[in-house]
């Protein structure tokens, strides 16, 4: 057949009708089509375990049924790691609820009392850690309460009540695992890479617009605020991965070392980019035009190999041109005319740039090793560890205490039969909520949820399912009502109000023997709401400021952790400071949420010239460290050294103009020293590093002097 005779064969509607129909159920497969597989899954999982709970003749069939709605999460790792903690929590709960009833049997004051602390204790321990293991102690604290209060009366049945509590927990705790990773799994592995990948991407692209001075001030204070975030849900993503045991994801567990280092070098090179685009900025607003046109070449140089997709020869090929580039422009600063002060501006300029450049070039190495799992040399790399300030710790944990002591107590002069269930509802979000950066938003939510279930399940109870006969009608009857919920919890901005929707829903499921009694469920459905009403009351009252990621705590604790980086043992300090200004930052950035004001965005800044400070400091250490003997150049920056961290002890503003003295004269001391014929070319290396650390740290003291640099004395 020749071309000119050849049929052109053309889709017929059919053919179109049904490629369009692909593309439409690929796109609802990747959006709408994940929160329907979502909730089918866990439809399917709560109602095995319900069904297994009436087979086994559990009292409580329903807690097996919460337990699935409160382990509902996107994917298998995150359900399995959960569900681990969640069994752990249980049976320390079950341990210390048996170990009260039998130092203090029917003595209900002491009973209350060290319920009350060992309450305390544990949400004090969940608010400490901020991790997947914080879930062990809110467990294990509320699962006491759920075994003592009602044992109060009856002590001889704790044992009975603590053996079906972990029975129920459990069943509920396989049927959920099975189902999640099993049935069409989503893998944490396979996020966690997903995760990796966009971050370096979205670091790639921030870069790329602070060089090319897109961003306002102020955004890029936002974007490092998310950035800290970021570096918190990798921790969590990728410890929820190492739950899983399929092969898709051995990956991630193979490169467990790697994930902690792309944290570290993803932390460092952040930082430096930082404290370069400060001195950049700085340059600009001060007109310093023979320092800027000398370092354009090597903004350009820098920026043109991050605006494509870098490799590790692109990033080499940087560095060479940039040394080549670099000895060009000290050529022309040598021929210029300016003042000292301009020379050691255009010094530190060529110092950060060079820095950034090896600092880009590792992170893309780690990020490529990851990526394409190619071997990789890794020094023992730390973990990244959250840590609350400990003020928002303890009132947590007294928070905890107080309330519990109090409505016990009330609820034990009280003749309602169903206050109990009341003061354990408001136990369990007192606990649960402590860790909340929103307490009070978290409860409110919840409670929306509880007064929308609750004519919800009314309906469903009374009006339908009292009309069926057998599980197959029980689960037609339910999962209607149930699946509201379900599907609101796959909304991220109405996740409480789904989850209260859903547990409350679970709780009306009827037991072996189904008794209808109007009287009880309107009983049980007013304690659970005046339960959260009260936890609500708690948290506006007791204690109302501290809560998780204030910036009236968050302040100070950067400062300990900056002054922290001045005096404490040199030995893995760079990276807990690293670590613990991150963590701050995360905290503040979950409790400021989708828009942060004025004040929250002064104590980023503060944060950011504290860790641009820190860094400095623990530079300067080190070369004090590896520094033989004495001399005046290395008691020049012990003094420096320790006249900043007078000033971070104090925050007075006599002592940050001592450190400002402090840093010039360490600067005329250092620089006489490198003028010194004699001066070897590693110690002239290290004297020059020094000069850098001097004027960051000069500059940072003198921009937090500015009058927008954040209140330092209120942080």
């Amino acid at each position: 057949m020749t071309p000119a005779t050849a049929t052109t064969f053309t889709q017929g509607p059919l053919s179109r009708a049904a490629h369009w129909l692909a593309l439409a159920l690929q796109d609802w497969r990747t959006t709408e089509g994940e929160r329907w597989i979502y909730v089918g899954k866990t439809l399917i999982a709560a109602f095995c375990a319900l069904w297994l709970a009436y087979r086994l003749g559990l009292d409580s069939p329903s807690t097996a049924m919460t337990t699935t709605i409160i382990l509902a999460l996107p994917s298998s790792g995150m359900v399995l790691e959960k569900s681990f903690y969640r069994l752990c929590g249980t049976l320390l709960g079950c341990t210390a609820a048996l170990t009260l009833i039998g130092l203090f049997p029917q003595q209900p004051v002491l009973l209350f009392a060290g319920l009350a602390l060992w309450v305390g204790l544990c949400t004090s321990g969940s608010a400490l850690r901020r991790n997947a293991q914080s879930y062990v102690y809110v467990l294990a604290g509320y699962t006491a309460c759920m075994i003592v209060l009602p044992a109060i009366e009856q002590p001889m049945q704790v044992f009975a009540l603590a053996v079906t509590r972990v029975a129920e927990v459990s069943l509920g705790i396989i049927c959920s695992a099975a189902v999640s990773s099993v049935l069409l799994p989503r893998h944490q592995g396979t996020q966690v890479m997903r995760t990796v990948q966009a971050r370096y991407g979205k670091f790639l692209t921030f870069c790329q617009d602070v060089l090319q001075q897109k961003l306002t001030p102020a955004q890029v204070e936002l974007t490092h605020l998310q950035f800290a975030a970021d570096v918190a849900a990798l921790e969590l993503g990728r410890s929820a991965a190492l739950f899983e045991v399929t092969s898709k994801v051995s990956h991630v567990r193979a490169q467990n070392r790697k994930l902690h280092a792309f944290n570290a070098t993803f932390m460092t090179a952040l930082t430096t980019f930082y404290t370069f685009h400060r001195l950049f900025d700085r340059l600009q607003r001060d007109g310093e035009t023979q320092v800027m046109q000398a370092c354009a070449p090597l903004y350009a140089i820098v920026a043109e190999a991050l605006q494509a997709t870098p490799s590790q020869d692109s990033l080499d090929t940087m560095q060479r041109h940039l040394q080549t580039a670099l000895a060009q422009a000290r050529t022309d600063i040598d021929s210029a005319t300016i003042v000292h002060a301009q020379r050691i501006d255009f010094d530190t300029v060529c110092e950060l740039l060079e820095r950034f450049a090896r600092d880009v070039s590792r992170f893309h190495e780690v990020y490529f090793s990851l990526a394409h799992d190619t071997p990789l040399a890794i020094s023992t790399p730390q973990a990244y560890a959250p840590k609350t300030p400990p003020a928002l710790v303890i009132a947590s944990g007294a928070r905890a205490a107080i309330s519990l002591a109090l409505l016990a107590v009330g609820a034990y002069f009280l003749a309602w039969p169903y206050a109990s269930t009341a003061v354990l509802m408001a136990a369990v979000f007192c606990a649960l909520a402590s860790s909340s950066p929103r307490p009070i938003l978290m409860i409110r939510q919840v409670l929306a949820g509880f007064l929308i279930a609750m004519p919800l399940s009314l309906v469903c109870v009374y009006f339908v399912l009292v009309h069926g006969d057998g599980f197959p009608m029980l689960v037609l009857s339910f999962a209607p009502f149930l699946a509201v919920g379900l599907y609101l919890m796959t909304n991220p901005a109405k996740l409480g109000v789904g989850l209260g929707v859903s547990t409350f829903i679970t709780q009306m499921a009827p037991t072996n023997l189904m008794h209808v009694d109007g009287a009880a469920f309107l009983n049980t459905g007013m304690a659970l709401i005046v339960g959260l009403m009260l936890a609500a009351l708690v948290f506006a009252v007791l204690l109302p400021e501290h809560t998780m990621g204030h910036k009236d705590h968050i302040g100070p604790a950067l400062w300990r952790e900056a002054l922290h980086a001045c005096t404490a043992p040199a030995r893995c300090v760079k990276h807990r400071f690293d670590n613990r200004v991150r963590d701050l930052l995360s905290q503040l950035n979950a409790a400021a949420g989708p828009a942060p004001g004025v004040a929250t965005r002064a104590v980023v800044r503060q944060a950011l010239t504290l860790l641009e400070i820190g860094h400095s400091v623990i530079e300067l250490r080190e070369l004090i460290t590896s520094s033989s003997g004495n001399s005046p150049a290395r008691d020049a920056l012990q003094r420096c050294v320790d006249s900043i961290a007078a000033w971070l002890r104090t925050r007075s503003d006599t002592a940050l103009q001592a450190a400002l003295a402090a840093t010039l004269q360490a600067g005329a001391v250092v620089r006489s020293a490198q003028a010194a014929s004699d001066t070897a070319p590693e110690r002239d290396v290290r004297l020059q590093t020094a000069l850098v650390d001097l004027h960051s740290i000069y500059t940072s003291l003198l921009d937090n002097m500015a009058p927008d640099a954040g209140d330092h004395h209120a942080a």
